[in-house]
């Protein structure tokens, strides 16, 4: 399931973070230094230096965003969030076809974290670079990703994907990993439907029997697949 999420940062979060970004100086670092034996031989980017103050502070920004966004919270039924991280593409900088590590250890806790979900934030205008699109392969084909700054995509991590090299500007972006309530792709799709049917069904004042109903069947679903 491939979720696109409009405008997660609006514009005074999106030019916070764009700015501390911009002034981050020593804290961008060869993006190799995270990346596992396959991904590394294909990752040239950079990206923030994960104990930097300004990683929390981006990150403090973003997380408060996420929790706040009811369309994220129904396609990713989020029980962990990996505490964003940010990279940089310039002219001639890659990320070749991957697939992200299945568990990662959470930076704070020390405790480990089984990656559902990927997100990636765009965070650059997307007319202000050519090329760096996120391309997503699944069941259905290839997919092809340049959302606009603000915006976030949400993806199976179990997804084969890449970051096209850049060919002009800078491609700014933050990137994370969710461990979800629901860790089947397929089972989060259909509670997702759901859950849209549900608020559709509340706008419209329909029939509060047959809502409460749906409601019931949501949530009994929710409990059944559920690992907490």
């Amino acid at each position: 399931m491939l979720i696109a999420i409009p405008k997660l940062l609006d514009a005074q979060q999106l030019q916070a973070v764009r700015q501390l970004l911009e002034q981050a100086g020593p804290a961008w670092v060869d993006g190799r230094v995270t990346a596992g034996y396959q991904g590394a031989p294909v990752k040239f980017n950079q990206q923030i230096d994960e104990r930097s103050e300004v990683a929390a502070q981006c990150q403090q920004i973003i997380l408060g965003a996420l929790e706040r966004n009811p369309r994220f919270i129904s396609a990713a039924l989020p029980n962990v969030v990996y505490p964003p991280m940010f990279n940089r593409y310039s002219a001639g900088m890659t990320f070749g076809a991957h697939v992200d590590g299945s568990v990662r250890i959470h930076p704070h806790t020390g405790r480990k974290l089984r990656t559902d979900i990927s997100a990636t934030l765009f965070l650059s205008d997307a007319d202000s670079y050519d090329g760096g699109e996120l391309q997503i392969e699944d069941t259905y084909g290839n997919h092809v990703a340049k959302l606009e700054a603000g915006d976030v995509l949400v993806y199976p991590a179990t997804s084969l994907h890449e970051v096209t090299p850049v060919t002009r500007g800078v491609r700014l972006a933050c990137f994370f990993w969710v461990q979800s309530l629901v860790r089947d792709d397929a089972q989060r799709s259909m509670l997702f439907d759901m859950d849209n049917a549900i608020q559709r069904l509340n706008q419209t004042h329909a029939d509060d029997i047959a809502r409460r109903t749906l409601v019931g069947c949501y949530h009994n679903l929710l409990r059944q697949w559920s690992d907490t």
